[in-house]
């Protein structure tokens, strides 16, 4: 046992060592201009996907289902897999949208709409706070093992109260000290590695402790279990629905590698260079590996030192104690304790921007009366995860007897699955539209909450329990774990099943129906667009008169930034925007370049408060005066009616394609028109180099003519003067002189 001092003294070093190690990093960017962001650093900061879940959980899941935890990480390899596809389409699509959550990418991807970025962040907050609150209850439960808790006059609200209050200040310290516009935090990600490194050496310390420690091996361990009677530690299937929960194991897992908020964050808006992803579709499978090579053994040992399984998911803690390894019990609760606060500050952080940029920013735009509110954005995030920390430690008391670690897992990972259509539908489907992501998003999230969360509630005691057992309004085929009769695969499979099923067919369904308007169709075309890879380019178009004041603008967009960003921020992203496109000093600007003014803008905004409200904000902020909008509709004109005369014969217009993938062909029939025009253009060079050499041989044969000519005038000059001077005046004619004298004639 350590004393309650020991151990908050311990986890404060240790968080004081990592917030040294983030701030080495933030200070060698400013000085080197980069930090640590390599791909073993992206690759070990993915780990972040093992929680307590894994440290904790996944040893009382093996010690009740054997091998069936596999299953969670089976998924998630499976899904990693695919990364060089999935995950490098959506780092590409940040890079040119500037993403900042999973609600921005897939409300970016559906015309930006704001419905579906605040029913995607509301799906998260309410999803993950049983995750969060799991994290909590892990750290709490940790500390009281650890700790002469029966002596001591914390119990378990006082010492969660306290383990929150650290958790707030952690968050706050590592993730949100300033308002990033580039939303990526190298200092917090190197933090991030380091604490999967501590709980990997951890975990796998005490799985060699505890194998070769306390036994003599996985043979002897195995033996054991056999002669005890505990063999369902080692077997594939224990029940006679093992089959369903496998497949149930690995579609959730599938989905929650990228759909979790952490895991979108850390994999998407942290990349800083997709080649990074192929570092880690080989570390991060190398790692769970790793990390659950002992789970077993570790599970077996505590049932074989005779520790009740009802406090499996700390058997990592029990027998160190158990063998009076203080250091390492200590290194253990260690572990456990990054394991769980990697996952809170990153979620809390990803979920406290998700709210303010999707719910609280919205309506803050709607309310003039408190646009007072907008620059202190930071301080909003903090109340915001304070908020969200409060929240998850309320529902840890409320229901941390009601669940086990792994139980209050998978109802998260079952919420956040019904982010999947709707994210890689709009991957790979162009027919995809907003109408079904949002139907589909809200009919999966209302089937979540009735076949998981009302059970829940009634186990609580909160609702009746007669929903259960005659359905809803009496109808026995609405029981919320027994739809239409379909029941006895267990209440997550069952969930799994319904919110897929109505969620999928809704996406799918709704996108048929609905037919979206051109703006929707052009930013859908661009989006797509943007996820294949490209070269970017920093050459900016110009071409039409400079009349625009530059300061008049720069001005505006002033204005706009600082009402979300600092001053210094403004100033050295607006001074970015006048020198990447090269007008620095000029007094004005053409109307080309102040459309990629407010493009630039509008990037900068997006890094900080998200795309969907970005592009609200500069809906609602900037002006076009009389001529600078009619010089932009005549622009646009312009080149739709330059496009529509070049298009193939049968290729429909500009202004009528639905798809939008015509114009792109139209591009590529563009590309190879120019290039049999340069084929033919080199064919006619060569044509003229050879007209010019015969010019040339002509033109040497007219000079030696003329001067034969030359010669003979001067002959028949020579000859008339001897003939006027009567040299040959009898001298009779020969034949020679006769044909001097017709040459002269001639």
């Amino acid at each position: 046992m350590f004393s309650t001092l020991t151990v908050i003294l311990t986890i404060t070093l240790y968080m004081a060592v990592l917030f040294g190690i983030a701030q080495l990093v933030e200070r060698r960017i400013e000085t080197r201009g980069n930090g640590l962001s390599g791909p073993w650093v992206y690759g070990l900061s993915l780990a972040v996907y093992h929680t307590s879940w894994t440290f904790y959980g996944s040893v009382g899941f093996a010690a009740s289902s054997g091998l069936q935890f596999l299953g969670v990480y089976l998924g998630a390899i499976l899904g990693i897999a695919f990364w060089w596809i999935t995950l490098r389409r959506m780092v590409f699509a940040k890079e040119v949208f500037r993403i900042t959550s999973i609600a921005d990418f897939i409300s970016t991807r559906y015309n930006r709409s704001e419905s579906i970025a605040a029913l995607v962040t509301l799906i998260a907050l309410f999803g993950i706070l049983p995750y969060i609150a799991l994290q909590l209850k892990a750290v709490v439960g940790s500390f009281q093992l650890i700790t002469d808790h029966e002596s001591s006059t914390m119990g378990w609200g006082l010492s969660g109260l306290l383990i929150t209050l650290f958790m707030i200040a952690f968050t706050i310290m590592f993730g949100m000290r300033r308002l990033d516009p580039t939303e990526r935090h190298q200092g917090m990600m190197t933090a991030l590695a380091v604490e999967c490194l501590v709980k990997l050496i951890a975990f796998m310390t005490v799985g060699l402790f505890v194998s070769f420690g306390l036994f003599n091996g996985f043979d002897d361990i195995t033996e054991r279990l056999f002669d005890q009677g505990f063999e369902r530690v080692i077997q594939v299937s224990g029940t006679a629905n093992s089959g369903v929960m496998w497949l149930t194991l690995i579609v959730l897992s599938f989905a929650a590698i990228q759909n979790l908020p952490r895991m979108f964050h850390v994999a998407v808006v942290e990349n800083a260079d997709h080649r990074h992803i192929k570092t880690a579709m080989w570390m991060l499978p190398l790692y769970m590996i790793l990390i659950n090579l002992f789970v077993v053994p570790i599970a077996a040992g505590g049932l074989l030192m005779g520790l009740p399984q009802e406090s499996a998911d700390f058997y990592v803690l029990l027998l160190p104690q158990l063998a009076g390894n203080n250091a390492l019990t200590l290194l253990a609760f260690i572990g456990g304790f990054s394991a769980a606060t990697g996952m809170i500050i990153v979620t809390t952080m990803t979920l406290s921007t998700m709210a303010s940029n999707h719910l609280i920013l919205p309506v803050l735009e709607r309310v003039p009366a408190c646009g007072f509110i907008k620059p202190f954005l930071l301080q909003i995030r903090w109340l915001l995860a304070s908020l969200i920390l409060m929240g998850s430690y309320g529902f840890a008391i409320e229901f941390s007897d009601s669940y086990i670690l792994v139980a209050i897992g998978l109802i998260s990972f079952v919420a956040v699955l019904q982010f999947a259509p709707a994210l890689l539908g709009g991957l790979f489907w162009t027919r995809g539209n907003s109408a079904g992501a949002l139907s589909g998003l809200l009919a999966g999230f209302l089937m979540w909450i009735y076949t998981l969360m009302i059970p829940a509630f009634i186990s609580n005691g909160w609702i009746p329990a007669s929903i259960l057992k005659e359905g809803l309004f009496g109808f026995a085929l609405l029981r919320p774990e027994a739809l239409f009769g379909f029941d006895d695969i267990g209440s997550i499979p069952h969930s799994v099943f319904w919110t897929l099923l109505v969620n999928i067919g809704f996406y799918i369904l709704g996108s048929l129906l609905y037919s979206p308007h051109k703006a929707e169709r052009n930013l859908s075309t661009e989006f797509l667009c943007a996820m294949k890879p490209a070269s970017t380019q920093k050459a900016r178009p110009t071409g039409l008169d400079r009349y625009i004041p530059l300061d008049d603008k720069l001005n505006e967009a002033q204005t706009l930034l600082e009402s979300y960003l600092s001053k210094d921020k403004t100033k050295a992203a607006l001074l970015q925007i006048t020198e990447d496109l090269q007008v620095t000093g000029k007094s004005h600007i053409a109307i080309i370049e102040l459309l990629e003014f407010h493009r630039m803008l509008e990037h900068i905004l997006a890094g900080s408060i998200g795309s969907a409200s970005a592009h609200k904000a500069m809906e609602s902020s900037i002006r076009y005066n009389t001529r600078e909008a009619a010089d932009l509709k005549a622009l646009y004109s312009h080149l739709v009616a330059e496009l529509n005369q070049q298009r193939l014969p049968g290729q429909e217009s500009i202004n009528d394609n639905e798809t939008g993938t015509h114009s792109y062909g139209l591009i590529n029939n563009l590309q190879k028109k120019i290039k049999k025009h340069e084929q033919t253009i080199k064919m006619l060079n060569k044509q003229i180099a050879d007209l010019e050499g015969r010019l040339e041989n002509r033109y040497q044969e007219i000079f030696r003519y003329r001067l034969e000519s030359q010669k003979v005038r001067q002959e028949s000059e020579a000859l008339k003067l001897q003939i006027q001077a009567g040299l040959l005046i009898d001298k009779p004619l020969d034949a020679e002189t006769e044909t001097e004298e017709k040459l002269i004639k001639e």
